[in-house]
Order: structure tokens, then sequence, then C-alpha cells
């Protein structure tokens, strides 16, 4: 049984392939300094896209770039509302209609604050 256990390796966490004539991607450093003044250098590939915004690693502040490049402002769509979203499905006539339907019945004492149990029977939901 000892035969077939490694010793002193861990699963999967070690690789015994040498690095002779590998070539490793071309790298570059880029400097970060934050609100706090905590300045760090992180490495990316030469190709990759590097974020002008970055967390701080000691702080989790917002760190900008040293080179100074700015983050693109982003198009920002504004809030939705629910009165935004209620016009999206309902026009402004048919919403007086239904404020009108609904006065009628609160007026009429058929709503109210225990609307569904009218004269102690339970109404039935239309």
């Amino acid at each position: 049984m000892a035969d077939r256990s490694l010793r002193g390796t861990g699963l999967g966490s070690k690789s015994f392939e040498d690095e002779t004539g590998v070539e490793f991607a071309a790298r570059q450093e880029v400097g970060y300094i934050c609100s706090n003044k905590h300045e760090y250098s992180l490495t990316f590939a030469v190709e990759a896209e590097v974020p002008a915004v970055w967390e701080c690693p000691r702080c989790g502040a917002e760190s900008l770039r040293l080179d100074g490049t700015k983050a693109e402002a982003k198009d920002e769509k504004p809030a939705r509302t629910h009165w935004d979203m209620l016009r999206e499905r309902r026009s402004i006539p048919e919403l007086e209609e239904l404020l009108a339907e609904r006065l009628d019945l609160l007026r009429s004492g058929e709503l109210g604050p225990n609307y569904a149990t009218v004269g102690g029977k339970t109404r039935k939901s239309a």
C-alpha cells in the first residue's frame, strides 16, 4: 500500500514539470493609489484590458491608476418608478376611469378597511 502513495505532495496542487523551454506571456506592472494614500502595483498581461479603478487591498477604498487614466463614464438609465411602469401599461384616460370606479365604490361603502367581508359574509373577489 505504501508503494502507491505519493508522499510529500498534495493532490492536484503541485506539478512535477519543469519550466525549461516555457515562455511566459509578456507582462506589465500598473500602479494604483487610493484616497488613503496607499500605493501599490499589480501585474497584468500586456494584451489584457487594464481597469482604471481597482479596490485597495489594504482599506477597500477605490483606487485610481497612477498614470492618470480615467474610467470611462457609463450612460446610466434613470430609475424606473412605479408610476413609469404603470404608464407603460395604462393610459391616463384608463387610469382616470379606474380611479372614478374605485372612488364610487369607496363612497358607496362597498370598499373600506374590511372590504373583503361585508356584513359578516366573505365576498368573492371579482
